[in-house]
């Protein structure tokens, strides 16, 4: 999973963060280290996509070379340019935040389409949320949805998230508090603070699914773990309001179920 830049996209009492990609990453760095340099080396100058990719990484990270985004941007297109889909992802990540080359979200939306159409999870979501924002093509949100369901479909915590979102707005797609409430579950799970916070509100009021005080409370204790600022003072708030509703047994269940509870592990 790549690590996100953070962009905000979310309106009235819904707690949470929509995100673009960035090129880093466990899964970045793990790439680095499975092939001895100067092997890398070699195979990348005869034409070899994955090589190229990685890299464009060593560029980017500055792993074995002086760090140089315009490096890095050359060595994805010539991956990206074959077809590769984690170079057609990076070089749009690259666009969108200005790096190496001058800042182009049309470029970005470009090689995220690329990529997303090879079923990458990260550049259907980041396209998904360009047609949610109307960022260099038309605003569309029903194709908002549809990007974002082929995200979730793969696990996907922040398209869960935003899935949940747009059903639970009735934004591009029927409104449906069941299926808000069943995708900020998957997100929650995976430990999305965001749809942790969500899910507060929709258990304290058998909102889309049915009344448990001590499920929203856990929910609320969870998220307010994780969140900062106002967002971690709404989650402490409605916390502690629904812990006025509850019994001392419920009170005490509730906290067992935060302190048993484990992140599902991403995809």
């Amino acid at each position: 999973m790549t690590v996100h830049h953070a962009r905000i996209a979310l309106a009235a009492v819904l707690v949470g963060i929509s995100a673009f990609g960035s090129t880093t990453g466990l899964h970045a760095q793990q790439a680095l280290d499975e092939l001895p340099l100067d092997e890398l080396l070699v195979l990348a100058e005869q034409g070899d996509s994955e090589a190229q990719y990685r890299r464009g990484l060593m560029y980017e990270l500055g792993r074995g070379v002086p760090q140089n985004d315009a490096e890095a941007v050359r060595w994805f297109y010539l991956a990206a340019d074959q077809g590769y889909a984690d170079a057609q992802f990076n070089l749009g990540v690259m666009y969108e935040n200005g790096r190496g080359v001058p800042q182009d979200d049309a470029q970005a939306g470009g090689w995220y389409r690329l990529a997303a159409a090879q079923g990458y999870a990260d550049a259907q979501f980041n396209l998904g949320l360009m047609h949610a924002f109307g960022l260099a093509i038309p605003q569309d949100y029903a194709e908002a949805v549809r990007l974002y369901r082929l995200a979730a479909d793969q696990g996907y915590a922040d398209a869960q998230f935003n899935l949940g979102v747009m059903y639970a707005f009735g934004v591009g797609i029927p409104q449906d508090d069941a299926e808000a409430v069943r995708w900020w579950r998957l997100a929650a799970d995976q430990g999305h603070a965001g749809a942790q916070a969500n899910l507060g509100p929709r258990y304290r009021n058998g909102r889309g699914v049915p009344q448990d005080y001590a499920e929203a409370h856990m929910w609320f204790n969870l998220a307010a773990a994780q969140l900062s600022g106002e967002d971690r003072d709404r989650s402490v708030r409605g916390r502690d309001a629904v812990a006025e509703e509850m019994t001392s047994e419920q009170l005490a269940d509730a906290h067992r179920r935060a302190r048993e509870w484990t992140p599902t592990p991403e995809p």
